[in-house]
């Protein structure tokens, strides 16, 4: 059975076994654990996770797909697919006996908010790691004083520690993607890194600053915080948003009451 990739679900097939070798082996998988994979396309990494022996649940949302899946894997019985969207999904209902481990190739045109919806649901993953576009990963593990870092790094990192792993070439593909990817691995922290009174508060915070991120701090925040306030923080205000740390960002957030009407 074939199956010819829909541009509307983004999906581009990985086929290099090079590659699917390489992430099997740095996720070093075990018998038993519980995992998830998402978008699991024609079992390109969902095979040889089932021969680690792992109880394996997939999600995915095209159904001419999971037709192919359930046939395919039909006598393995450590598999359970999901045919459902992973951005409403409910990841927490899966964690019925310990944290659950993640995988997956998530298409590109959802990436980030298929990411965060994820970690809405931190508290009951142990760790994951996904193929996404290589200028995501850069962005996610990059750190203060880089072009590369912004409101994804923040956010990313409030939640996790990031690593980069390895690049995948467009080959690796069918269809080739215009674009390198990457490997990256998200552990969730037991103890939040810094502490918030509000993760709206620092989300708003910090998306406000990068949304200008050429302008100085005391710029691109004066509606939300005094300049007088920054410099009591310990927090330059002529800096911009690239320059500051989680950690300032912490202590803008906390600095910051909204208006309410």
């Amino acid at each position: 059975m074939t199956h010819i990739a829909r541009k509307r679900f983004g999906q581009n097939f990985l086929h290099d076994h090079r590659i699917i070798d390489s992430m099997i082996a740095s996720i070093e998988a075990k018998p038993n654990e519980h995992w998830v994979e998402i978008g699991p396309g024609q079992g390109a990494l969902t095979e040889p996770l089932l021969k680690q022996g792992v109880r394996l649940e997939v999600v995915e949302l095209d159904r001419d797909l999971v037709v192919l899946l359930k046939d395919k894997f039909k006598h393995y019985e450590n598999l359970h697919i999901h045919s459902a969207d992973a951005l409403r999904f409910d990841f927490s209902a899966l964690a019925t006996d310990g944290k659950l481990r993640v995988i997956g190739n998530l298409p590109y045109n959802i990436s980030t908010p298929l990411m965060f919806h994820i970690l809405a649901n931190s508290a009951c993953i142990e760790d994951m790691f996904f193929m996404l576009q290589k200028e995501v990963v850069d962005r996610i593990c990059a750190e203060p004083n880089s072009k590369k870092y912004g409101r994804l790094s923040v956010m990313m990192q409030y939640y996790c520690d990031t690593e980069w792993l390895f690049d995948v070439p467009p080959e690796s593909f069918d269809p080739v993607p215009k674009v390198m990817s990457a490997i990256v691995r998200l552990v969730p922290h037991t103890k939040p890194p810094v502490q918030i009174d509000s993760l709206a508060n620092l989300n708003t915070v910090v998306t406000t600053a990068f949304s200008q991120r050429r302008k100085t701090l005391r710029n691109s925040l004066k509606k939300l915080i005094d300049e007088q306030t920054m410099i009591d923080l310990g927090i330059d205000p002529v800096l911009r948003a690239e320059n500051i740390s989680l950690s300032d960002f912490a202590k803008l957030s906390n600095a910051f009451v909204p208006v309410t009407i």
